[in-house]
């Protein structure tokens, strides 16, 4: 298949401006972020308050990593055989009950449940919600298509924890749960009033397993990039913490360095979708990579609230680039009639990543300083930023796409 045929690939729908999808797609997308947001840091200290250790706790937690993991592959599936708004509903339900057993849960085991569900509803949302982009944006506009989704959950996520202060504080934890209940509702309605996907892009009746073997090459080259890439976002949000209580900063300090790199990476989003578009998909993913590996590189010779915010604010940036991109890589090289399911195994490797960095983060730091779980971070992050040189495409259309699309057998470019 040819980079070009990928970039004229038939859409399910006619070519649709981005403006467009504002208020169907992105403020709903941003709307859910919120609801996330404020919601994150309340499940550790709802864990607490049934009686968990603070170790069980950040086990607990973890368990919404972990069920999305687990749900990544079905989920392929579950999107090709409902089209994208009944996936949006079944995960927006999903989601819903996993926040009320949250919130109503009498022992840690019914917490445990509804932290697994919140993840598998978060799989199946994602999934939904990138094939219906990929489906209805010419390939020409997807770097800032999905880059925009990506910054409006993102802006959502870093307005929850204020929006929610409220709450929290009249109500305890479950406040900021009950307005992830409300938020889950109201973009999960508006999301699926959207206008259906033609059923002729989805699945012909492939196995999830043949879509798996079939691409296994692609998902192991491009695919290690992105798990590089996902344990370098998620261990950021494990190890600043812990290296700033580490150096003695305050709570509030710690907070406010958060804050600043999180409006870094936010106001990114729109620019690093431009990039995408106009530079290709090695020219952005390169250099996030390198400023990954720069700021962790750099984290342990910070000492005072002032070096470790530079650091952060370094990394923040790498976020804020790479945002949209292994979005849209995945949507760039996934098979036309079997989409859903190449892209929930295309999300698997990012996710396993996300699943795995905050723990590589754990493992390092108890059997050797803090320090090096940062240095080995910096050089994981190098090794994707090589990958990413070695085989993600550049501009859509050009040759370096032919290049990334031929790892996949031949035998699966026969039936693409």
């Amino acid at each position: 298949m040819s980079g070009n045929a990928v970039a004229k690939a038939p859409l399910a729908h006619a070519p649709v401006r981005l403006r467009s999808l504002t208020w169907s797609v992105f403020v709903p997308m941003a709307l859910y972020g919120t609801g996330a947001g404020a919601a994150a840091p309340m499940y550790a200290l709802r864990a607490l308050d049934l009686g968990a250790s603070i170790g069980s706790a950040g086990v607990i937690v973890a368990l919404g990593g972990l069920g999305m993991v687990l749900t990544d592959l079905p989920a392929g599936r579950i999107v090709a055989r409902i089209g994208e708004r009944g996936a949006i509903g079944l995960g927006s339900l999903l989601g819903l009950i996993g926040i009320l057993a949250a919130i109503v849960a009498p022992n840690l085991g019914v917490l445990a449940a509804g932290m697994l569900l919140n993840g598998a509803a978060g799989a199946v949302w994602g999934l939904a919600r990138q094939t219906y982009i990929v489906a209805v944006v010419p390939p020409a506009d997807r770097g800032r298509a999905l880059s925009t989704l990506a910054g409006a959950h993102r802006l959502g996520f870093f307005c929850g924890p204020f929006l929610g202060a409220g709450l929290v504080h009249g109500m305890g934890p479950n406040g900021a749960l009950w307005l992830q209940c409300v938020t889950t509702v109201l973009s999960g309605c508006a999301l699926v009033a959207i206008r259906g996907v033609d059923d002729d892009a989805r699945s012909g009746g492939h196995t999830l397993r043949s879509v798996v073997v079939e691409n296994r090459r692609l998902l192991g080259t491009l695919g290690s990039a992105a798990l590089l890439t996902g344990a370098a976002r998620a261990a950021r949000q494990a190890l600043l913490p812990l290296w700033a209580a580490h150096i003695g900063l305050s709570p509030a300090a710690t907070s406010l360095i958060f804050g600043v790199s999180g409006a870094v990476d936010v106001l990114m989003s729109y620019p690093a979708g431009v990039w995408l578009d106009r530079r290709g998909r090695r020219a952005t993913g390169v250099p996030s990579m390198i400023c990954f590996a720069a700021g962790y590189a750099v984290l342990p010779w910070t000492g005072t609230a002032l070096t470790m915010g530079l650091a952060a604010v370094l990394l923040g940036l790498a976020n804020g680039i790479s945002n949209g991109l292994i979005m849209t890589v995945g949507a760039d090289v996934a098979p036309e009639h079997r989409r859903a399911e190449f892209l929930g195994a295309w999300r698997l490797t990012h996710d396993v990543g996300m699943f795995a960095g905050p723990i590589a983060v754990g493992v390092i730091s108890s059997v050797a300083v803090l320090g090096a779980a940062a240095f080995a971070l910096a050089l994981s992050a190098a090794a994707g930023a090589v990958a990413m040189y070695r085989w993600f495409p550049g501009v859509v259309g050009a040759d370096s796409l032919d290049r990334a699309i031929a790892v996949r057998p031949s035998t699966d470019s026969m039936v693409a």
